[in-house]
Parts: structure tokens; sequence; C-alpha cells
């Protein structure tokens, strides 16, 4: 019987789904729903197909340094394809300025190229070879997220300019000029799309720098100051590895492939790799066929059978290719897709990479004896690493430093995200915590004292030392993060000289050993308050001087105490501060090819070299 009937319907199982009359329901979902939006507002909408992540510009990879990055490219492109050596690139608080010498926009499709999706000569072959702007989108989402957008082709002695704003035409004009052929661009990022951002100059200063030495020859210009290149990747790879080099950076360059390398005494490996200019920060194919080529090549010239880890330990490479059509796994290009061209590029590397070693004696004979001594140090690593599995399965599996918690992470579950580890300094901080926290959520670790400074320290001592064998087994992270235990790993320090000391010992420890838990943002520092200021009805928490000010305004005749430690808080006093509205800064890294020479300079062991950076940046305040 049917609901037009007027009739109920007959009663079912209580499974059932019940029928809605179509004349009772809401009419929430009908045609007047469906939308079209322009390309525009597509861009405006969706911003994080076309840029990736917007950010403030703390972050290198942040909205505002893509639009800059979309920009420049298309300078690159032109010197590529051998016109135009020099780009030039300003700012000036919000305003970027960029100007290309290389043939300039046709003067008919000026407007089209900067606000037309799917419009552009990076699809003709024979004006574009190796194109970084592949898909016509570039320009016209800088155009789209711009509050204003002004661009100038100067072409055979005659120019044309359009203005936008926030995407829209405003005004254009042509006429004749003396200028030199090129494009000029200048925009502003809207602040009703990024908010409050601000340009941090080491990131723009590091994306042109790549830019040189991915194109040796060019010259960037960034006000006022000129980088160039003459060596490509082997001035990239000697900046970074600076006096940390086992041997000379081992360099290739011809047309379609350049690779450079050498070791360091990292633990880490670290890469570099390029499509047609682009910086690929993902990797991607390219890179997977460059380090599979530097094994077989190794292995060939030593007549060995070397294991992945023993040649990779402490290598530092980059590898830069040329495509005509690279497939990027997004708009923003961080990573390389093309898997056919794998073993072609395996082969090159190999033959490339052997041909170096038999060229230059000096270089092998330094590259297999660190090679040797990484596999003789693996091997050691082995039976420490059983030693210290034994000797703890033999005592006992408790660990006397951990108050665990129920819940704990599981990544493949998905669970457990919830679960966090407070990592303490001395007993009485950790007493604090202890008595007030969650047992189901929330676990304890306590330091005894300082952790040991590891950054020149070989892998062995993770298991020598107890401190650091206990917290690496509580965290479970001795291979990968897959089996980390808990979702927030929290350092709980003072907010003194020596809390901030063994935050950074501590982050020194993870960045050596456990990398993957900083790069994967599991790493947090619990921020406490520094003042407490009340009076007989008000207590306010104060994390800074300017809120313990602030708070002194407001409370007249107010008591104020300086928290020197976390153990000076009590229980219950400190239960709101790991509470649901606890503060947290998560630990990150900005850029990973930074860290090595950063932590070199301030935990290594050049003591002489950090006296004297300090004295010559004391600041004495009247």
């Amino acid at each position: 019987m049917s609901e037009q009937d007027g009739k109920s319907p007959p009663r079912g199982d209580a499974d059932t789904p019940k029928r809605v009359s179509p004349t009772s329901r809401k009419h929430d979902y009908d045609e007047s729903k469906i939308k079209t939006l322009s390309s525009l507002e597509h861009i405006r909408t969706r911003t994080g197909m076309y840029i990736g992540r917007l950010g403030d510009g703390a972050h290198y990879d942040d909205g505002i340094y893509v639009l800059l990055k979309e920009v420049v490219d298309n300078g690159i492109d032109e010197f590529i394809m051998g016109y135009g050596r020099q780009i030039e690139v300003s700012i000036d608080g919000d305003t970027v300025h960029v100007r290309d010498y290389g043939r300039g926009i046709p003067l008919g499709k000026v407007i089209d190229c900067v606000s037309r999706i799917n419009t552009g000569a990076k699809y003709n072959n024979e004006v574009f070879q190796f194109s970084v702007g592949l898909n016509g989108v570039g320009t016209k989402a800088v155009n789209a997220l711009s509050a204003n957008f002004v661009v100038t082709s100067h072409r055979d002695g005659q120019f044309f300019r359009a203005d936008f704003e926030r995407g829209k035409l405003k005004s254009q004009r042509k006429g004749k000029q003396a200028e030199t052929d090129g494009t000029e661009i200048v925009f502003e990022p809207d602040r009703k799309i990024f908010k409050d951002f601000r340009f941090r100059e080491e990131h723009i200063i590091r994306r042109l720098r790549l830019y040189t030495f991915l194109n040796a020859g060019l010259k960037i210009a960034y006000n006022g100051t000129v980088y160039t290149s003459e060596n490509g990747l082997k001035d990239l790879l000697n900046e970074d590895v600076a006096d940390d080099a086992v041997y000379p950076v081992a360099h290739h360059r011809e047309k379609m492939l350049e690779i450079a390398f050498t070791h360091t005494n990292r633990l880490s490996e670290d890469h570099y790799s390029f499509v047609n200019g682009q910086y690929t920060s993902d990797g991607g194919t390219h890179l997977s066929a460059f380090r599979e080529g530097m094994l077989k090549a190794i292995n060939e010239f030593s007549k060995s059978k070397f294991d992945g880890d023993d040649v990779r330990e402490g290598l530092v490479g980059a590898v830069a290719i040329r495509l005509q059509d690279p497939v990027f796994e997004s708009q923003t290009k961080n990573k390389l897709g093309n898997t056919e061209i794998r073993t072609e590029l395996v082969n090159r590397v190999r033959e490339a990479v052997i041909g170096l070693l038999h060229r230059n004696p000096e270089i092998s004979e330094r590259l297999l004896l660190k090679v040797q001594e990484t596999q003789r140090l693996r091997k050691e690593l082995q039976d420490v690493r059983k030693l210290a599995r034994e000797r703890t399965a033999a005592i006992s599996l408790r660990i006397p430093q951990l108050k665990d918690c129920k819940i704990h992470l599981n990544l493949e579950k998905h669970a457990g995200n919830e679960s966090m580890i407070f990592i303490t300094e001395g007993q009485s901080a950790a007493g604090s915590i202890t008595s007030c926290r969650d047992p189901n959520t929330q676990a304890v670790f306590t330091l005894k004292g300082k952790p040991l400074n590891v950054w020149d320290l070989n892998r062995t001592i993770v298991y020598k030392n107890d401190e650091i064998f206990n917290l690496m087994r509580t965290l479970n992270v001795e291979e990968t993060t897959q089996g980390l235990r808990y979702g927030k790993v929290i350092l709980a320090t003072d907010a003194d000289v020596d809390g901030l000391h063994i935050r950074n010992l501590l982050i020194t420890c993870f960045l050596r050993f456990f990398p993957d838990i900083i790069t994967r943002g599991y790493v947090h520092i619990l921020e406490t308050p520094l003042f407490r200021v009340r009076d007989k009805k008000t207590t306010i928490y104060c994390y800074s001087e300017t809120e313990r000010d602030e708070a002194m305004k407001n409370l007249r005749s107010a008591e104020v105490t300086r928290f020197k430690g976390l153990g000076e808080i009590s229980p219950t006093e400190f239960k709101p501060f790991i509470g649901p509205d606890m503060r947290l800064t998560q630990v990150g890294v900005d850029d990973a090819h930074a860290i090595q020479p950063l932590l070199q300079f301030y935990m290594g062991k050049n003591t002489p070299q950090r006296r004297e950076y300090i004295m010559g940046h004391l600041v004495v305040s009247g």
C-alpha cells in the first residue's frame, strides 16, 4: 500500500528504515543548491588545491612563498630556454615586485595568460621544452589571491599593462617604450585570505639561492643583493656541508641530468632533488632512482655488497633532471610521479657515479673508507643492541622512571591519539604532574638530571646510556615511529636557564637519533605560567611579563608570585595547566637541511667558536 493512498505502511522490524513522506520532508537539497564556480571563485574558495597550505609566513612552504615561486618560475623558464640571464626581485612590506628579461608575454595575450585558467605557452614544446609551469594555473592563482596584481609585458619596443584587484580586471593600457624585453609583475597577497602574514627574509633568500644553484649562470638580484652560482649543485653542497665533508663534493653535469654528492659524519642522509629547476621537497621518482643508482655504482666499483644503509648514512646528495612532460602529484609540484623514467635514470646515475669514482681516486678512496667504517659501526651497534636487550630482559621489563597511562597510540588502528607523555626534570616537577594527571591518557617520564649532549656521539650511546635507552623504550621508537606509544610527546621543563638547556638537549637527542618524531609533529613543549597575580577575589595566571603587567593593571593591590619551577606549583593549582586547555607549542622543522649545521654549531665540540660568537653578539642594556 503506498503512502499516497493515505494509509500508513505496515510495520516492519526495528531495523527497517522509516520512509519519510516527500511532502513533509525539508527541501534542503534541490537544483538551486548546485553551484558552478568560476575559475576565480574556485581558486579563492579552494585555495589549498592551488598553493597548498596558507600559513602566516613562518614556514618555508607557506602560501605567500608559493605565490612568489609561481611568478619567479616564469622567469626561470625563460632562462632555461636561453632568454634573460637576470631576474630582479624586491619585497617592500606586502608588495612583491618581480622583473625578468625574457621574451615577454605576447602583448595580445597578456590578460589571458594571467587570468584565464588553462591558458599559456607551457603546452607548446617548441616554446618551452623544459618548463616548471605545466598546467596554466600558477600566475592565475597569484592574480586571484592578490589584493592587487599588476602585469606589464615589454616586447619589441612596446608594452602592455593590466591592473587587477582580487583577480578582476580594473584597467589596461598599451603603448611604446624603450624598456628591455621581459615581464614585470607586482602583487600583494590578499590579507582577506592570508590573514596575518609576514615575509621572512631567510625563506625568500633560500628559495632564490636554490634557483641559482639549479641554473648555473643565472643572476637573481634581491633587494640589491645579487645571487649567482657557476658550479650549480656543487656550490649547493659545498655551502651545505661546509667543513663537514669527508671528501670533496663529486659533481657531474650534462644537459638532462646533474648530480652531486659527498659523505659527512652525520647519522642521517640528506638530499636535494629538482625537476626543471623546481625544488621537489618530497622527492619522487628521480630521488629514489638517484639513491638506487648510487648504491649500485659503489657496489660495482668496489666489487662489494654493501647494504643501502651502509652507503647512505651520512650521504648528502643532490639530483636535478629536465623532463619535457613531468608529472607532479599536486599543483605545488613537491613530488615527481613519472615512474616510467626510473629504470633509465638509475642506469644513468650509476654510470655517472662510476665515472666520477674512476676519475677521482682521492674521492673513491675516502668514500670507500667511510662506507666500510659505517658498516663496521653498524655491526658493533648490533652487538651493543643485543647486549642492551639481554640486560633489560634479565633485570626487569619495568622502566623505573615511567608512570604510564592506560591508553596508547596505535597508528595502524588510528586510535589513542589523545594519549600523551610528559617528560619532566626531577622528582618535584614529576610529583606535581603525576598527582593531578589523567592516568588513562597521561603518562610521566622523569629525567634523573640533565640528559647527555649526544650531538657528536654515535648511535651506540643510545644503548649504553640508561636514561636515553629507557626513554627510547618508553616511546618505542627504536627503529621507526610506527610503534610510538603516545599521540603527543610533551617536554615539561622549568622556564629557567636549566630548564631551557634540558629542553634543548632533549630536542638535540631526538633530532640526532629519532628525527621522525619531530618532523612528523609529535613533539610539543608545555607552556606553564611564569607568574600568578591575585587579589582576594581573583587569580590570574600569566605566561609572560606583558601578561603580568596587564593583570597588575586590572587588579589593585595584587600579590605577584614568580614561579621558578614546576615543582613550586601545587598539584591542585597545576591541574588546569595539563587539562583540556593546556598551552602547547609544537616543535617543528622549517628547513630540514639547515638543522645539521645549526646543531653542529650550537651543540658540537666547537666551544671556542661559540664563545667568540657570544662575545661578539652581547647586548649591554642601559
